[in-house]
């Protein structure tokens, strides 16, 4: 069974939906920059093990990103899943986990890489919007996407009312690829491509919520 831990700073709502769904998967740990996050709450009433590295204890973004990777080994990790991890990380540690690191953005990249995407589509009067699905690599939401899914932009929509509904979408979406990986159904092949049911992904998987 593969083990996955989750790494957090805020609520963990998507933390949450992966419990819930019950992963083929074992979450062995959550690990948080924050020691007030509740996510590591969510993560304590699950019976999941919890760590606090705060980043402010250390000297730079190797320091804390090596204490953190001794974490991962210590708990045998196979797949790490950012789940609203506010910290960029080093190209070091990114390249010890390629092709075992998830990340999950609200926007259908390649399109509003980075922050305030609600916003940002909204100024640009896009139809659609949606979250991705993709593994990390050392420039920012940039790595192979997997899945995405996507929703018509209501014309009363707000920064408010489309986050809600982007992170309804991510909540189905993030535990179904994590399962994915974990049954071996998407697989990262040493080439740098990704693999489902056998064949080369050359698009990510689409779910339209409309």
């Amino acid at each position: 069974m593969m083990k996955i831990a989750v790494l957090v700073s805020g609520n963990g709502s998507n933390l949450q939906a992966i419990i819930d769904a019950k992963v083929s998967g074992q979450i062995v740990g959550v690990i948080s920059n924050k020691a007030n996050a509740f996510a590591l709450k969510r993560a304590e009433q699950a019976g999941i093990a919890t760590a606090v590295i705060e980043h402010k204890d250390y000297p730079d973004r190797v320091s804390f990103d090596a204490v953190m990777q001794q974490q991962l080994l210590d708990w045998n990790v196979d797949l790490v899943v950012l789940a609203g991890f506010m910290r960029i990380l080093s190209p070091g540690f990114v390249q010890q986990w390629q092709g075992k690191m998830l990340n999950i953005h609200p926007s259908l990249l390649p399109h509003y890489k980075g922050m305030h995407t609600h916003q940002r589509v909204l100024q640009s009067g896009e139809v659609f919007h949606g979250c991705t699905v993709h593994f990390v690599t050392a420039e920012l939401d940039a790595g192979p996407a997997l899945a995405q899914s996507v929703l018509k932009i209501a014309h009363h929509d707000d920064t408010d009312s489309l986050a809600q509904r982007i992170h309804q979408l991510e909540h189905f979406i993030y535990p179904l690829v994590i399962d994915w990986l974990c049954q071996g159904t998407l697989q990262y092949q040493p080439q740098g491509h990704v693999t489902f049911r056998g064949q080369v992904l050359h698009k990510p998987i689409q779910f339209s919520q409309f």
